[in-house]
């Protein structure tokens, strides 16, 4: 293996913020984030807001820009991770790469990059941090740790065969002594599956997969076993974790073959679903599945929310999702029993309604076919993977939204089709809206309608009474009760991952990347 690491002098300056002792407490994974942004999401619950409120609607006409880097020297990189903050010192990804910077001036600490090799570098989510480790997934299908004060390679696994072409693309969550993991892949009828790794070795602790095998509940949804094996349902982005009871969420994707469902009869469980799963042991607790036999390419691995609310005048610990086929979810957590299923778009059209348990029930007359089905939303989905946010204090989940349509074809015809076996084409536009929901009920409180070539994009919420995202080069500010926009600042293209807040010496940051570029703005001075 070669690897090249630069280390810049700048590291010995923070010499005392790397001094004995792990880097990361431990508790910090629990707490919600402030001086430091220690997972993907931020904090376990995933709501990605944050309870710093320097920066507030009422100095944020004064955000300026503190500092702006490059990391990719113009080499084509794009940043799609989510930065991690722990003691001053920003960690972030792009395939094949890792970074860390001084999170007061965006300067360069030090740069890993991993070996040459074949695996799809279609983006990478980020980085999971344990103590003094951080972890990170290869293209080629490796779980890579190295030595966060450093750089310094510690060990590389195999975590699937790179001959199988997955896409290794997620941030690892670290759950007590748990690096849990994910994989991708849409082109390919490979299995997939939640992995749990040893932070100390990488080996492997346990291994789910997302479809039943002979004998396993949930197998009776396929025609077969080999059906269900190459069923595929991969968990692309990372999930959710409630401590208290020791449950990590995940959404699995969609089933293979995609598109062509005439070889998958039934409702091929468990793509298309969200899982509960016992850290510990690997072990299913419940599940939901929000696209029974899906054929449009709109699988769950999109954002999943914990909220703890009221329902019906109870305290409910509950889990939400506006998922890709147009539906917002309210389950609960604890048992998955649901409570709440909507349509966030208008334009949806490819149901008959809902079931008893509140899944959509698929119209066959929307199903892809050689002469094409003209159905909304189009296969990028009614919302997809960019970060959402929600607010406890306004109740409202952020979400964007594509109102488009696609012409969906099947391609393979033949009775056994394999992989990607169909096709859709763009077919139109009723626009796209920044929305926020009722988390109760799933009622749109309000709706900002883009531009033409607008769409989902990142967000952020916090205590400041502000939410945070991107329309194309455009970053916004907006009141999060109304939707009305306070500021707004020129950017040098989208934002490609999901923005963060953290306080460092008493003063409030704000970080959000743009290709390979952070920026970071501040009030200066600061309104105490």
């Amino acid at each position: 293996m070669t690897m090249r690491t630069l280390i810049f002098p700048t590291l010995l300056a923070l010499g005392a913020s790397f001094a004995n002792g792990q880097l990361l407490d431990p508790k910090k994974l629990t707490q919600q984030p402030t001086d430091t942004w220690p997972t993907y999401n931020g904090d376990y619950s995933a709501r990605r807001f944050s309870t710093l409120k320097q920066i507030n609607s009422g100095n944020v006409n004064g955000l300026s820009l503190a500092w702006v880097n490059r990391y990719g020297s113009g080499n084509g990189i794009t940043i799609k991770s989510t930065p991690l903050l722990v003691n001053g010192v920003l960690y972030f990804t792009a395939p094949n790469h890792v970074w860390a910077a001084d999170a007061h001036n965006g300067r360069e600490l030090w740069h890993y990059q991993y070996r040459q090799n074949t695996g799809s570098t279609i983006g990478n989510r980020g980085v999971g941090i344990y103590g003094n480790w951080l972890f990170f997934e290869a293209p080629d299908s490796h779980l890579v740790s190295l030595d966060a004060r450093t750089g310094k390679e510690r060990w590389s696994v195999e975590i699937a065969d790179p001959k199988l072409d997955y896409t290794s693309t997620v941030a690892p969550m670290i759950i007590g002594n748990h690096v849990i993991l994910g994989i991708g892949g849409d082109h390919i009828d490979n299995p997939g599956f939640v992995q749990s790794r040893d932070p100390e070795t990488g080996a492997l602790q346990w291994k789910w997969y997302t479809t039943p095998r002979n004998g396993e509940p949930g197998i009776e949804t396929w025609p077969d076993e080999y059906a269900s094996a190459h069923g595929t349902g991969q968990a692309w982005i990372p999930g959710a974790y409630d401590p208290e009871l020791n449950l990590y969420y995940v959404g699995t994707g969609n089933p293979n073959p995609v598109m062509a469902e005439q070889s998958r009869k039934g409702d091929n469980l468990y793509t298309c679903s969200i899982v509960a799963i016992n850290p510990d042991t690997g072990k299913m607790v419940w599940y939901y599945q929000v696209s029974p036999h899906e054929v449009h390419d709109w699988d769950a691995s999109v954002p999943i929310i914990l909220i703890d609310g009221v329902i019906n005048g109870k305290p409910r610990k509950l889990l939400a999702q506006a998922s890709r086929n147009g539906y917002y979810f309210l389950l609960d957590r604890k048992t998955g029993e649901h409570i709440v299923t909507k349509p966030f778009i208008d334009t949806l059209n490819w149901t008959k309604g809902l079931n008893a348990k509140g899944q959509p029930i698929p119209d066959p007359a929307k199903y892809p076919a050689p002469d094409g089905r003209l159905v909304s939303p189009a296969s990028g989905g009614a919302t997809n993977w960019p970060a959402q946010t929600f607010s406890p204090e306004t109740g409202l989940l952020y979400v964007g939204t594509s109102r488009s349509y696609s012409m969906y074809y099947v391609t393979d015809t033949d009775d056994h089709p394999e992989g990607w076996a169909g096709l859709d084409a763009q077919a139109g536009t009723d626009g796209s809206a920044l929305i926020a929901i009722d988390y109760k009920t799933g009622n749109i409180t309000w709706k900002h309608e883009w531009p033409a070539g607008g769409g989902p994009s990142h967000m952020l919420s916090t205590a400041g009474n502000l939410l945070f995202t991107s329309n194309g080069s455009n970053f916004i500010a907006f009141e999060p009760k109304t939707g009305k926009i306070l500021w707004h600042a020129g950017l040098t293209g989208p934002m490609t991952a999901g923005p963060i807040s953290y306080e460092l010496e008493g003063k409030q940051y704000l970080t959000a990347a743009v290709g390979d570029m952070l920026y970071t703005f501040t009030v200066n001075p600061p309104n105490k």
